[in-house]
């Protein structure tokens, strides 16, 4: 299929004239909450080292692009909204996200097919991508795609326009330029730094309340606790002694420089 269109493509080029007709505005960004993308991040981790899939549900909440929610076809979306209904989610699937554990974020041959078949639902759909492996705390690789329509290369048309400069674009990476971004697909900003209270719900999901100094531990998971606790202060107690000895033989450029990027027995006993 993807042959017959580049032969059409190559064949309607050399008569067709570039045209400027109105195209579909793209100025828009995918938000994901704190607890969707933790989710992601623990579905992708889990699977390592294959790729996992899942869908995402969410709402529309602009008209940036002109397909609306109520151009998706009628029976599906009616099934669909029943059963999510029954599990008590009144959102819709907006899309599906993959991970790729330690190489990128692109699409492949395989995923944009998917994504293909994800668009005939719903011309909003999105695919986005997560890599499990590179992601590290502060810095998460993730992206997200929508397919090219390959009837504007045969028509010799622009695949789309941006009008707005709202989001950030992820730089693309090289093997995203081989597997066809900007050809096939094209990248979409994401948004998904927590709100004030999401960053108090996260930082309050392991904290200490009164109730933990009532409970009753084990006496075995206990004792063993008791017996870490006491290795590790004999270690210190050992780390600090050896490096007292270590300064009354250092010079003073010597004791400038000696705990730099290093941990300090003496500062870990203090807040013990």
């Amino acid at each position: 299929m993807d042959r017959l269109l580049r032969l059409g493509a190559h064949a309607l080029q050399a008569n067709a004239t570039p045209t400027d007709s109105n195209q579909v505005d793209t100025s828009e960004t995918v938000y994901i909450s704190s607890l969707a993308l933790l989710k992601m991040l623990k579905h992708g981790r889990a699977g390592v080292p294959m790729e996992v899939m899942g869908l995402m549900l969410g709402e529309f909440v602009d008209d940036y692009t002109g397909v609306s929610v109520e151009a998706v076809d009628p029976v599906f979306q009616a099934k669909m909204l029943d059963m999510l209904k029954q599990t008590g989610r009144p959102e819709m699937v907006v899309g599906w996200y993959h991970s790729h554990p330690g190489f990128g974020c692109w699409l492949s041959g395989v995923d944009v097919n998917t994504q293909q078949s994800f668009e005939a639902l719903s011309d909003r759909a999105v695919a986005v991508v997560i890599d499990p492996i590179q992601s590290v705390k502060g810095k998460v690789i993730i992206d997200a795609f929508r397919t090219i329509n390959p009837q504007n290369a045969a028509l010799n048309q622009e695949a789309r326009q941006t009008t707005s400069n709202i989001g950030h674009l992820q730089k693309p990476s090289i093997q995203a330029l081989i597997h066809g971004l900007n050809r096939h697909y094209y990248s979409i900003p994401i948004a998904y730094r927590p709100h004030e209270r999401e960053q108090k719900m996260l930082l309050n999901l392991h904290k200490k309340s009164w109730k933990d100094a009532i409970n009753v531990v084990n006496y075995t998971q206990h004792g063993g606790q008791n017996e870490e606790a006491m290795k590790s202060m004999l270690k210190l107690a050992k780390a600090y002694k050896k490096s007292l000895e270590e300064e009354e033989k250092m010079s003073e450029r010597e004791l400038e420089i000696k705990n730099v990027g290093k941990w300090i027995p003496s500062v870990i006993w203090e807040n013990w």
